[in-house]
C-alpha cells in the first residue's frame, strides 16, 4: 500500500465518520433522537488520536 492510499483510506474514514455523526445531530435536532446520543465535544476519540493531544 503507497502513502497516498493509505492517507485516502484515512481520509475516507474520517469522511465517512463525520457524515454519521452529521446524521445522528440533524436526526436530534429533528426531534428524532434524545440529545444524549450526540457526541460531547470534548469527549476523547478512539477514531482520532491527535485530537488527544
Amino acid at each position: 500500500m503507497t502513502k497516498d492510499t493509505a492517507r485516502e483510506e484515512r481520509l475516507a474514514a474520517k469522511l465517512r465518520e463525520n457524515l454519521r455523526r452529521r446524521k445522528v445531530q440533524g436526526k436530534a435536532l429533528a426531534g428524532d433522537a434524545p440529545s444524549e446520543s450526540l457526541p460531547q465535544p470534548d469527549s476523547p476519540s478512539l477514531s482520532n488520536p491527535a485530537a488527544d493531544r
